[in-house]
């Protein structure tokens, strides 16, 4: 059995997985700010749970900065976490080795591993942005660690990160209401041409021959994947060609599946 783990910005999802990646239990709650509030919970959830003996865990963490070799992580985009020893911690709080990766990572491998071998950029806007860019079912470690806030563009007449403007986050505080509960084309329209300007430099940077969207607001991807389409064609050049663009196989819960891949991954390649 497998444990993976999704520390999310406001809310951590757990999950017990069969040694075919199936998952036969899963809680969550909401990521606490405070780090060692944040292991206590993670001990309680895990307690509860029939099996406590796990081959590997797999942690996503939404961290802009991570120490691989040590499982340290350094910066986080949506949480106040600082140089916090995430590996060594669950490999204490669980008895059993722990992978840590990048949780946009962790999904863009989870949905790499759904398709054929290819260049897969993958997209999560959730609280924050986040991407990754996995080639033939392996990961890209150099791009995608800083996530959608360190992107800057001309927004609203200044440098904006574009996090701060096209998130799942940006999209309730501007527009008063989460993804699930806009039906407005007209806010899909505005919410796809924000999307649209920090993409289509992701493409231009990664060049995928296919682009997959995630999160809690890709999961509403076929409300805006006209007028997404319709703006990244038209920046489309003959330098530039615009892949397509699909939904997410697993939109929620492709980190914990990513964990999953990941850390049998790891924990085979090293035996």
């Amino acid at each position: 059995m497998y444990l993976g783990i999704d520390v999310g910005g406001t809310k951590t999802i757990v999950a017990v997985l069969d040694d075919s990646g199936v998952i036969t239990q899963s809680q969550r709650f909401p990521t606490p700010q405070d780090y060692q509030l944040f292991l206590s919970k993670l001990a309680e959830v895990v307690d509860t749970f029939t099996t406590k003996d796990f081959k590997a865990v797999g942690v996503g963490i939404p961290a802009t900065s991570i120490d691989r070799k040590t499982g340290i992580a350094v910066s986080f985009s949506n949480l106040a976490w600082h140089r916090e020893p995430v590996q060594a911690d669950i490999e204490r709080l669980i008895g059993s080795p722990a992978a840590v990766e990048n949780d946009a990572k962790l999904a863009g491998l989870s949905e790499a591993m759904l398709r054929e071998p290819t260049r897969l950029l993958y997209l999560t806007i959730s609280t924050g942005i986040g991407y990754s860019l996995v080639v033939d079912r392996i990961i890209d470690q150099n791009i995608g660690d800083s996530g959608g806030r360190l992107l800057l563009f001309e927004h609203a007449g200044k440098l904006t990160p574009w996090e701060r403007y096209a998130s799942g986050k940006a999209i309730v505080e501007t527009f008063g209401s989460e993804a699930k509960d806009i039906q407005d084309p007209e806010i899909w329209d505005k919410i796809a041409r924000n999307i649209t300007q920090g993409l289509i430099e992701l493409i231009a940077v990664t060049e995928p021959q296919v682009v997959v969207i995630g999160g809690s607001v890709g999961v509403y991807l076929d409300r805006f994947i006209e007028p997404l389409n319709k703006y990244l064609k038209e920046l489309e050049t003959p330098l530039l060609q615009v892949p397509p663009v699909e939904a997410a196989k697993r939109p929620e819960d492709a980190v914990i599946y990513g964990c999953y891949d990941y850390a049998k991954e790891v924990f085979t390649s090293t035996k």
